[in-house]
């Protein structure tokens, strides 16, 4: 896989910017949700839109949300969207940005 998974909790990970290639190895370990904290196009043209991804991991019967924010833009309403989302997901969850660092924080921001 060309993400690399960082487990915080039994039923929560991050990692950073995936690619519609690795959501079959993200399902076989076991992941049920995705969360995109990512904006498209942040990345230029070569990021995968949420909505590829979001296709792509249906597909494959996974749960996908797409919360994204920008470094430094994050405000008490994502925060809550995050974790109203969390709370009512299927776990385990992976949520995903650029490096894994906004999906960590807006985690740890919810908890």
């Amino acid at each position: 896989m060309s993400a690399q998974i960082t487990s915080h909790t039994p039923a929560f990970a991050t990692a950073p910017q995936i690619a519609i290639s690795d959501l079959e190895q993200i399902a076989s370990e076991g992941f049920k949700t995705i969360i995109c904290n990512r904006p498209d196009g942040e990345g230029g043209p070569d990021q995968p839109s949420h909505a590829l991804i979001k296709a792509a991991a249906e597909k494959l019967g996974l749960e996908f949300f797409n919360i994204p924010f920008t470094s430094g833009q994050l405000t008490e309403e994502l925060v809550k969207e995050f974790a109203h989302t969390i709370k009512n997901a299927k776990t385990p969850v992976l949520a995903y940005c650029r490096s894994g660092a906004r999906s960590t924080q807006i985690w740890n921001l919810s908890q």
